[in-house]
């Protein structure tokens, strides 16, 4: 087990920006998900995929929400998705997305899904395209549709980072409670070698497993990062990592210590308790600049 820290981060760096003042260069995100019940979600990993420094933004979501998505964050383009009485992704929806990746260097899947959603067919239909330069991160409600999907993410040959919270850890391993207290390294490295993936396994410490690398434990952000919209932000920081061209492993350990170290600065700029996730995204520029 190796700690995830500066001097790591400083010995594994991310890959230099081009010189070139195209967006394309530094990488096309494509953030699908979202509901009329979470409606924000996306806007919090989108922004931090922008922050990460990702160069261009597409968001795929529910039909009625994607004006208003647009609206929002202006610096994206918006497709709309079909969606269910519920205001959650049908199960069409996977093809229809799947048209929009063409030219997508990392999908970041999940995040603002609920329930109701079809995740396990977009998620089937997503899987069933594997592409040498597309790279995913699975969150939120995609982790519980690839539980019976590891043929399928196998395929993509190490190309996906999954991040499961405990819940979504038992879900996803059929575990319980107890395996997750007492071993929760052991499972992380157990899941990446079942779905040949980067596992990112979240909680008040998170490990990062990677089938044949060594195992990474960041010790935790703080509290303050319990908050709704957390989880949403570090997807978006993962993903924006993945399309500037970092590898999935490399872009987790990096996306982790940015989105922990950035509740710390909020925390003793705002306090231990109480800083929002969408306070997170602005403060992962000047700590990409501080390891630089």
């Amino acid at each position: 087990m190796t700690p995830l820290d500066a001097s790591w981060l400083a010995e594994h760096p991310l890959p230099p920006p081009g010189t070139d003042l195209d967006k394309n260069s530094r990488g096309h995100v494509v953030v699908a998900g979202g509901s009329e019940a979470v409606p924000g979600a996306l806007r919090l990993t989108g922004e931090a995929a922008l922050r990460a420094g990702a160069g261009k933004l597409q968001f795929a979501t529910a039909e009625r929400l994607a004006l208003p998505l647009g609206m929002l964050v202006p610096e994206a383009a918006v497709f709309a998705l079909p969606a269910n009485p519920a205001g959650e992704l049908d199960a069409a929806a996977g093809d229809a997305l799947c048209g929009y990746l063409m030219r997508c260097d990392t999908l970041v899947l999940g995040p603002g899904m609920g329930p109701d959603a079809a995740a396990e067919a977009i998620l089937e239909a997503v899987l069933a395209r594997p592409r040498a330069t597309l790279s995913l991160v699975l969150d939120a409600a995609m982790i519980g549709a690839a539980t019976d999907l590891a043929a399928q993410i196998h395929a993509h040959e190490g190309r996906i980072v999954l991040t499961p919270h405990p819940g979504e850890m038992m879900r996803l391993m059929g575990c319980d409670e107890t395996r997750i207290a007492d071993d929760p390294a052991g499972l992380a490295q157990e899941a990446a070698r079942r779905f040949n993936a980067t596992v990112l396994f979240k909680g008040t410490e998170t490990w990062i497993a990677c089938p044949r690398e060594g195992l990474l434990r960041y010790p935790g952000g703080g509290p303050g990062l319990a908050t709704s919209g957390s989880g949403d932000v570090l997807a978006g920081v993962i993903g924006g990592l993945m399309a500037r061209g970092a590898v999935p492993r490399l872009a987790a350990a990096w996306g982790v210590w940015l989105h922990g170290e950035a509740g710390r600065r909020l925390a003793e700029r705002i306090g231990p308790l109480g800083f929002l996730a969408r306070e997170l995204p602005a403060e992962i520029p000047r700590l990409l600049a501080t390891i630089r």
